[in-house]
């Protein structure tokens, strides 16, 4: 597979837990960004440090590199790639995947670790 562009965003997430009958803030719906999934368990919300919610949980400080796309859903091993330069360096990710592209979530403290450690391996992040 040839490597792939990565795009650093220009925000700063925090990622959120919440009860899984909870009803999702109204305050995350005015954020120009945003992440929610649901499981059996709990559901997650992930937004930009700068929207202020509620919850039982939340661990903030994290950075994000979305893959350049749309990409084709034939497309194969896009997260496990990336996800193995990232873990070869000791660099932990929170990921999301959308209908167009993939998000790697990137503890702030480490974001130019990641960027070197990609580039290093053909990526290129603008």
């Amino acid at each position: 597979m040839k490597n792939l562009t990565l795009k650093l965003l220009d925000k700063v997430f925090t990622i959120h837990s919440l009860p899984v009958d909870s009803a999702i803030p109204t305050a995350v719906f005015s954020a120009d960004i945003y992440f929610i999934a649901k499981t059996f368990e709990e559901v997650s919300i992930v937004l930009p440090s700068s929207v202020n919610i509620v919850s039982d949980d939340s661990e903030p400080d994290w950075q994000a590199l979305e893959v350049v796309g749309p990409l084709d859903f034939t497309l194969t091993g896009i997260l496990s790639s990336i996800s193995s330069v990232l873990a070869n360096n000791n660099i932990s990710i929170f990921a999301i995947s959308t209908f167009d592209t993939d998000y790697i979530l990137v503890k702030t403290n480490k974001i130019e670790a990641a960027i070197a450690a990609l580039r290093n391996n053909n990526y290129q992040v603008i």
